[in-house]
């Protein structure tokens, strides 16, 4: 059995997951980081709902990004649980940036893994990203992957 890396330092790691390739670069990134570490991992889905939003209309998008990323999530902790990485999912509803930022503060979580979209430099001045307003404001670490190939499988 191989052993595990004494991790002083990043036990919870939470990851932005919203199904695209540059979060699937994300999750991997952190998975592996989780398995030589012996973290533990929150993966955070976040459903964008329409402005303005009434409870009922929120209920309704978390019900659907509920029932999107069932299958997603279900893979997810499945391929965890083979490679003995302790992994809890969760989804949210509200702006992306804000959520994960949140999710961090409340779990107290040590890194931040999310995956950059490689939006222009116009764009991001503009409309700002997911990656770019985490990076400013997180409450800890944040490491942001880049579209490099990291191979299909967690080994």
């Amino acid at each position: 059995m191989e052993s595990k890396r004494n991790n002083g330092h990043f036990r919870n790691i939470l990851i932005g997951y919203d199904g695209s390739k540059d979060s699937e670069r994300a999750l991997k990134v952190g998975l592996r980081m989780a398995r030589n570490m012996d973290s533990t991992v929150e993966v955070l889905a976040v459903a964008l709902p329409s402005e303005p939003s009434t409870p009922v209309e929120m209920q309704s998008v978390l019900d659907d990004a509920r029932e999107h990323y069932k299958k997603a999530l279900g893979r997810i902790a499945e391929a965890a649980k083979e490679n003995g990485i302790r992994l809890e999912t969760e989804i949210a509803v509200g702006h992306p940036a804000e959520q994960i930022i949140q999710r961090a503060e409340q779990n107290h979580s040590d890194l931040i893994v999310v995956g950059r979209r490689g939006t222009s430099t116009f764009e991001m001045l503009a409309l700002g990203s997911v990656s770019e307003r985490v990076l400013r404001f997180a409450p800890c670490p944040v490491l942001v992957t880049s579209q490099v190939n990291y191979g299909d499988s967690l080994s």
